[in-house]
């Protein structure tokens, strides 16, 4: 028994050194051959999860991607604040037009004088007196005397001259019936103080119809004349407002 244990021994180191080499030659073909394929014969187990590497670079930019779909309109925003002013633009190429601004101006004057005239037409509201060689206006609009000659002589007419006793008449019973107590006529002394004359500057040699006591004028004030409702005349102060008389000459036909 004892002699024969010691073959047995041996052949088993024997045996165990063979398996030994065996397992060397098996790691060195391994090494030799890619991981691939040694993972593909062989089972490997996953180690335990190791700590968590660093952040790493930012990478490239990737294409851009499909657009998506439209939204929804959006609500409106609120006003911006206002821009700064643009330059200043080129100047525009001369404009040949003197001819036109000479029609424009003719227009302009035109339009001017028929906005008074309608203006004068409203304003004379009692209606119209009229002999062979004249008409008559009352204009209703109360002025002081130098204002009332103005605006009979703009619109080609003058205060009204009762030079006889038709004309006075007429007026005076136009007054009356326009419901007016006195008006403006073209009578006055402005130039020379108790000369009084026309405002064509014809003496009143031939005709006059003043009221009892007039023309007194006791302080030299009253220069200007107006015509009672009863056809009488009163001198006045001209800076006193109040309704006057136009008188227009007939166009010959």
């Amino acid at each position: 028994m004892g002699g024969f244990g010691v073959p047995l021994r041996r052949k088993q180191f024997i045996l165990l050194v063979f398996f030994l080499l065996q397992i060397q030659s098996l790691c060195l073909d391994m090494d030799s051959r890619p991981t691939s394929e040694v993972c593909a014969t062989h089972t490997i187990s996953p180690g335990p999860k190791g700590i968590k590497g660093e952040l790493g670079d930012i990478g490239d930019q990737g294409s851009i991607g499909k657009t998506g779909p439209f939204g929804k309109k959006g609500d409106k925003g609120e006003k911006g604040l206002p821009g700064i002013p643009g330059g200043k633009g080129k100047a525009g190429t001369v404009c040949d037009c003197g001819r036109y601004r000479k029609v424009v101006g003719q227009l302009d004057i035109s339009v001017a004088r028929l906005k008074t005239s309608m203006k004068f037409v409203k304003n004379v509201i009692a209606g119209i007196r009229e002999t062979e060689e004249k008409f008559y206006y009352i204009v209703q609009e109360e002025k002081n005397y130098r204002d009332s000659l103005t605006h009979c002589r703009i619109r080609g007419g003058m205060l009204a001259m009762p030079k006889d006793e038709a004309a006075n008449t007429l007026i005076a019973d136009y007054v009356a019936k326009s419901g007016f107590f006195r008006v403006f006529i073209g009578v006055n002394d402005l130039e020379r103080e108790g000369q009084y004359v026309f405002t064509d500057n014809t003496p009143l040699q031939n005709y006059s119809n003043w009221k009892e006591g007039e023309p007194s004028d006791p302080y030299g004030h009253e220069d200007c004349v107006e015509m009672l409702s009863s056809g009488r005349w009163n001198d006045t102060e001209c800076h006193l407002t109040m309704y006057f008389v136009c008188e227009f000459v007939k166009k010959k036909k």
